[in-house]
């Protein structure tokens, strides 16, 4: 039978609650997923660009970018949580338990706590928990995301409906911060900005100012280096207008190396409070970015404080500062708002 040992990828009804899926393939990361990552996005953190910076910051080297392992436990899961997914639509209780060095071999594994089938009964909403951990076992990253996945079948039955009670920020108490981490002696010179922590206040809006206009030709190479073979991506037969819509990382990653003028300290990402991806992506749009800045915390890490971070892109419409209209709904120029920690001098 022909397509019988090929795989189509999983639809709403075949979800099942409290189901454990482990996830194809393994995955070592090198030096050389940090030299195409900062070929794709204008990613200059000090941190995760220079083995000297790092070591004079208590680390034994420089660790991948924080969002290297983000997209790469990200990728695993994609043929068996969002192959046939018509939006990935948000993100909660996201934590970075340890660094990832090149070397790292990762693995992924979701659970799914969730489960809500949409009104118009062609589609439904899949809530997981996703973790990766390394080649020793040790959990590096896990958070939970929600999907809207095609039905393959109207008729079939909706499951109960089950809708998982999320934080809406990790309790900054509990943030992992890797061991040895010590600002005390931090190069700002080196860094590319003077501000820490205590430079900036609560209520802060940045402008990053600079803007990427998207191109699909690095859009498709930031997906297969990644490895999401979500159709939605891939194929644009599967639009009425053509467009392959832009992958939600893509975005994620421009907007956070764009946040580096006016935020070149955030040094490292330690948790994902909340995110999502208010509007869809298409090559040829301009993003841009700004921060807000919400909360602020401090660590038991030497010279290291926390800072609680709103990173909103947007496209060429878009305007510093605005964010919803009237009746709470995204405005239209909004293609990301994510709420994270980063961790940052004092």
């Amino acid at each position: 039978m022909a397509g019988a040992k090929t795989n189509k990828g999983r639809f709403f009804e075949d979800y099942r609650l409290g189901e454990v899926i482990a996830h194809a393939v393994p995955r070592t990361v090198s030096g050389g997923e940090r030299a195409l990552y900062h070929a794709l996005y204008p990613a200059r953190g000090a941190l995760h660009s220079s083995d000297e910076f790092a070591r004079a910051c208590g680390l034994a080297a420089s660790p991948m970018d924080d969002l290297i392992a983000f997209h790469t436990v990200f990728g695993k899961t994609v043929p068996d949580i969002s192959l046939n997914a018509v939006a990935n639509l948000g993100y909660a209780e996201g934590r970075f338990h340890a660094p990832v060095w090149p070397g790292d071999t990762l693995t992924s594994r979701s659970t799914v706590i969730g489960l809500k089938e949409n009104s118009n009964g062609k589609t439904g909403v899949v809530y997981v928990r996703s973790e990766g951990r390394n080649q020793h076992g040790d959990l590096v990253l896990d958070y939970v995301r929600w999907v809207m996945v095609r039905k393959r079948d109207a008729s079939a039955p909706a499951p109960e409906a089950v809708v998982p009670d999320l934080a809406s920020v990790v309790d900054p108490a509990t943030l992992v911060i890797p061991a040895g981490l010590d600002f005390t002696g931090y190069d700002f010179v080196q860094a590319g900005e003077p501000h820490r922590m205590g430079d900036y206040a609560v209520g802060e809006v940045i402008d990053h100012v600079d803007g990427v206009t998207l191109e699909d030709a690095e859009h498709m190479i930031a997906t297969r280096l990644w490895q999401n073979t979500a159709k939605t991506h891939y194929d644009g037969t599967l639009r009425e207008d053509g467009r392959r819509l832009i992958y939600g990382g893509h975005v994620i990653s421009m907007a956070r190396a764009l946040s580096f003028n006016g935020l070149a300290n955030a040094q490292m990402i330690v948790a994902i409070n909340g995110g999502a991806h208010a509007n869809p992506c298409f090559a040829g749009d301009t993003v841009r970015a700004w921060s807000e800045v919400l909360d602020m915390a401090p660590t038991k890490a030497p010279g290291v404080g926390a800072m609680r971070l709103r990173l909103v892109a947007v496209n060429e419409a878009g305007k510093t500062g605005t964010l919803r209209d009237d009746a709470g709904k995204y405005l239209s120029h909004v293609l990301l708002d994510l709420d994270y920690w980063v961790l940052i001098p004092l």
